[in-house]
């Protein structure tokens, strides 16, 4: 059994565990007073949780930028049904729901709320979250919007301000539903275990050199595995697909290669990632067949769900991912086995949408079916380029869309 961390202020964290699934998971409550301490906490309970659960956007936003998350994680959203949840309340209370500041939510979320309700959007003001933006940040934008457009209530989904404000104004602290909480706790937990499934995986890896090269060995010490030497005169490599993402940066570096490449003129690596030895050597075979198609030193991992990642030796990736311009498409639409066009049209829809996208926002984009654009998001997410951060709810049933933050 997995364990999951619960991370985010007292009552929110004891709300998870109420509503949590028994028996899923070990959930580990990891309460705090401020969203400040969020850093610290996960710092310390990483070796502890095999998985962490954000009970909102805000600490999730704070360790992302942090880069302290280094396991499956995700928070749960406040979406539009926990909105309608909490104007029908206030319109049983006799208050007046047409003049309303919102923190947090996306502002198109909150008026496809609004007109489904049949009620006024022309004074309703939101602050969708951002990375940076604090509580104090929030507590400004809701005394702003009284003072200016004399709006009647603040509703937040921000702890911290929220106990700012209920003594100066109508306030309504929104909390996540039992719907989103355990949905996003679901997803959460299959993410890990199929993780922990995948990580056993066979990985084997196929070295093509022109001579003998007795320092292999110690190379390939990072990978834990074995090595043997193929009739053909190339050398075999086996270990698991953990050790493999873990010593490739997540697919992203390959520094085998780059040893290779400074001891040789020509250093090919392909590794074949399987659900058997057998289906991981045929993978294996063809990427460093696809090795030797692109130059004299390259790397390749293909997996069994016909992901192909191209990893170049880091000579030519010196220049820092976030310092890259536009003239990086190319290599990365190798790496990550797209054409640069799709790229590149890619990248315009991450800028359109900040907050984060899902796999009918990319079909829609890419004009193409919805198998296709999850894809698509699969792949950016294998080579480290998008990221699932939530779920979209919005009061719908069946299994509801994950969203993706993609960096391009």
């Amino acid at each position: 059994m997995i364990t999951v961390g619960i991370i985010g202020p007292e009552d929110l964290v004891q709300r998870v565990l109420a509503v949590g699934t028994a028996g899923a998971a070990t959930l580990l409550p990891l309460p705090y007073r401020h969203e400040s301490e969020t850093v610290a906490l996960v710092e310390q309970v990483q070796e502890k949780v095999d998985a962490i659960l954000f009970t909102g956007v805000v600490p999730y936003t704070i360790a992302t930028a942090a880069g302290v998350i280094d396991r499956p994680s995700m928070y749960v959203s406040y979406d539009g049904a926990t909105l309608l949840r909490a104007l029908v309340e206030l319109l049983r209370l006799g208050h007046d729901v047409t003049r309303l500041s919102i923190d947090t939510l996306r502002r198109t979320e909150v008026l496809e709320t609004l007109i489904e309700a049949k009620l006024p959007t022309d004074q309703i003001h939101v602050l969708p979250y951002r990375a940076g933006l604090t509580s104090d940040d929030i507590v400004a934008f809701h005394r702003t919007a009284r003072e200016r457009h004399d709006t009647k209530i603040a509703i937040s989904c921000l702890g911290s301000a929220f106990h700012l404000l209920e003594n100066e104004m109508p306030s309504v602290r929104l909390a996540p539903s039992r719907y989103s909480i355990q949905s996003t706790l679901q997803a959460l937990v299959l993410t890990t275990t199929g993780q922990h499934v995948g990580d056993a995986q066979v990985a084997l890896g196929i070295i093509e050199l022109p001579e003998p090269d007795d320092a292999l060995a110690g190379d390939l010490i990072t990978l834990g595995g074995s090595l043997a030497a193929l009739p053909d005169g190339r050398n075999l490599v086996v270990t698991t697909r953990g050790l493999l993402e873990q010593a490739t940066e997540q697919f992203t570096r390959m520094p085998l290669l780059d040893h290779l490449a400074a001891r040789h003129a020509t250093a090919r690596v392909g590794f074949g990632v399987g659900r058997t030895a057998a289906e991981a050597e045929a993978l294996a075979r063809r990427a460093v067949s696809r090795a030797a198609s692109i130059g004299t030193v390259a790397g390749v991992v293909s997996m069994s769900d016909d992901v192909e990642i191209v990893i170049e030796p880091s000579s030519e990736q010196a220049q820092p991912a976030t310092e890259r311009g536009p003239e990086s498409l190319p290599l990365l639409a190798r790496r990550v086995g797209l054409n640069t066009q799709t790229l590149s049209r890619m990248r315009e829809l991450g800028a359109s949408l900040p907050d984060g996208l899902t796999t009918q926002d990319v079909a829609e984009h890419l004009a193409v079916q919805l198998r296709t654009a999850r894809r698509v998001l699969k792949r950016l997410e294998r080579a480290g380029l998008a990221d699932p951060i939530g779920s979209q709810q919005h009061g719908r049933t069946g299994r509801p869309p994950t969203i993706y933050l993609i960096r391009l």
